[in-house]
């Protein structure tokens, strides 16, 4: 099949995407790095614990979309900094519900200031009309593509 034009990656939806993510996720990365040492699954769970309470390691990593052995890893490196605990389901032992301890919880609300702090920086970048413009193109392709998964 003969290609009349190359496809160029610099205009291409996919691959902007994906560099606008990883970017944003690098740079939001060395704030908890630095600040707490996490790594980016680390500071998943602690996230996604801290919002919701308690889940089961298969919840966590079908709502924050990290494999399961991500999330274990995360949930060792957190238990070990007594930042979770783990408690067996009582119908089904092989079940784990995980919680934040109080040391977690203090850790997580602590961080939450950082983090919205850091969600303004990326949003001064945008005129204010144009934020629901983009948060409308974002929540239409979340629906199209993440949601239906």
């Amino acid at each position: 099949m003969a290609i009349d034009e190359p496809l160029r990656l610099e205009s291409f939806l996919p691959y902007r995407l994906n560099r606008l993510a990883d970017a944003v996720s690098r740079d939001f990365a060395r704030i908890y790095r630095e600040r707490y040492g996490l790594t980016r699954p680390e500071w998943r769970l602690l996230a996604t614990l801290g919002q919701y309470g308690r889940m089961t390691a298969t919840e966590i990593g079908r709502h924050s979309a990290m494999h399961k052995t991500k999330v274990s890893r995360a949930v060792a490196a957190l238990e070990k900094r007594r930042w979770l605990t783990r408690q067996a389901d009582e119908a089904d032992r092989r079940l784990e519900h995980l919680q934040l301890t109080q040391a977690g919880a203090d850790a997580y609300g602590d961080m939450v200031p950082f983090a919205r702090a850091f969600e303004e920086r990326l949003w001064a970048g945008i005129e204010p009309p144009c934020r629901k413009d983009f948060e409308t193109g974002l929540k239409r392709l979340e629906a199209a593509l993440i949601d239906r998964s």
